[in-house]
């Protein structure tokens, strides 16, 4: 008997990641007033955002947006998804700053990686001042820069209604970011020579599953959900506007929060 063909890698994976990757084929193909592609700028930022709207991840590329952002979500091929420190499945939606300007500078060009990396900073800076923590998963904080006006972008929705409803439950939340959190403290026990940065970011993800468990909490108590000033991140890890080794010390109120 002749066996049955082989499927297509594409039909491969669960329903729920097929409807992930086909919302991420869309946005990548999707168009501005210019006809231009979004994801296909060679330089340019990326914001990745939860299924609270929350801001977690804030990046940077000059090898073309769609690239990075497929290396990410798709493959596990960046040190963010490998440690364990940024979660695919609590991305939700993303977010592209294209910067069709430097479109054809060279990557040794250093006015444009100096523009490239105060976009970078701005847009962190935005993704903090957003965050009802005031902190999101970045392992290396941006270089610190000049706050610039980020150029336009567009912000795309990532997941299905089916898929929201599944994956966005605060219960399934809690135990995705609960096991998140378990393989980050392995990979920092098992390497032990980590970045401070990745220790930085054991401790907000377990605020942010603290305040979601506590928020669970409330909701089956009849209580309003708590605050999420009940936790000062900032009292835990210090300053989020720079790294806290090699730089000269800096005042936070050049960062207005407000």
């Amino acid at each position: 008997m002749t066996p049955p063909p082989a499927p297509k890698r594409s039909d491969l994976p669960a329903p729920l990641v097929q409807d992930f990757r086909n919302l991420l084929d869309k946005a990548l193909e999707a168009t501005d007033s210019a006809g231009r592609k979004w994801s296909y700028a060679k330089w340019g930022c990326y914001a990745f955002y939860d299924y609270d709207g929350e801001p977690i991840y804030v990046g940077q590329t000059n090898e073309k947006l769609r690239t990075r952002v497929r290396r990410h979500l798709t493959n596990q091929r960046t040190d963010a998804v490998a440690m364990r420190i940024l979660d695919v499945f609590e991305v939700a939606e993303m977010e592209l700053w294209p910067l069709w300007d430097l479109e054809n500078a060279s990557a040794k060009d250093d006015d444009a990686r100096s523009l490239l990396n105060a976009v970078e900073y701005s847009a962190y800076v935005q993704a903090i001042k957003g965050s009802r923590f005031h902190a999101i998963l970045n392992e290396k904080i941006p270089p610190r820069s000049s706050l610039v006006q980020l150029p336009p972008s567009r912000r795309f929705e990532l997941v299905s209604a089916e898929t929201r409803r599944e994956r966005g439950h605060d219960d399934t939340r809690i135990a995705r970011r609960a096991e998140t959190l378990s393989r980050l403290t392995a990979v920092a026990h098992e390497r032990g020579a980590v970045s401070p940065g990745l220790r930085r970011v054991v401790v907000i993800q377990a605020a942010r599953l603290a305040h979601l468990a506590a928020a669970r909490l409330a909701h089956a108590e009849g209580r309003p959900e708590p605050s999420a000033d009940a936790i000062d991140i900032e009292g835990l890890v210090g300053t989020l506007f720079q790294e806290h080794s090699g730089q000269p010390e800096i005042d936070d109120e050049d960062v207005d929060l407000d």
